[in-house]
């Protein structure tokens, strides 16, 4: 069972920052036919894989999506997806083809074998648990022009924000209820 957060209490934390552009990065395999609802809704938006895709590898791959306030999308996104880890927000300056090419960077991971991995950064329940264990270096790489990243914590009912303060990690919670 999820939380309902009325849309517009989320919308408040999300376009706090002025002069800034928020965007969703979406977990196609868990927003259910994704693709599909970016198109209906007519948001701008943008595949984080490269090149064309199998139509099995689109429905579960992560995309970069506009949010706009009071958009039906952005109604739509908070109200069905909160609480459900769909994906996380980022907060920034740049423009939706710079924040692609930034986020595409560590979409891929070496392990200790230095076989490649998918890093699904874009799921709050990892990037919730992998900022605070950052060092300088990977916050730099993480952050590079979002402001801020805005996830839901493991209690719905409230967010979490990150940002970088020069050289240290930031948070804060947020009771949204």
């Amino acid at each position: 069972m999820t939380a309902r957060i009325p849309p517009q209490i989320l919308a408040q934390h999300l376009f706090a920052v002025p002069e800034t552009g928020v965007y969703a990065i979406l977990d196609g395999a868990s927003v259910p036919e994704l693709p599909q609802t970016l198109t209906r809704f007519e948001v701008e938006s943008e595949c984080l894989f490269r090149g064309d895709l199998e139509p099995d590898l689109m429905l579960v791959a992560p995309y970069l999506a506009v949010v706009q306030p009071g958009h039906p999308f952005t109604e739509w996104l908070l109200r069905e997806g909160w609480g459900k880890h769909w994906g996380i927000f980022a907060v920034s300056k740049a423009d939706l083809r710079d924040l692609r090419m930034h986020l595409r960077t560590f979409l891929k991971v070496y392990g200790p074998d230095l076989k490649p991995l998918y890093f699904r950064y874009y799921d709050p329940r990892v990037l919730r648990t992998y900022l605070p264990t950052c060092n300088e270096q990977e916050s730099r790489t993480v952050f590079g022009p979002v402001l801020r990243y805005l996830v839901e914590d493991e209690d719905p009912g409230a967010l979490l924000k990150f940002w970088s303060e020069g050289t240290q990690l930031e948070s804060e919670r947020v009771l949204l209820a």
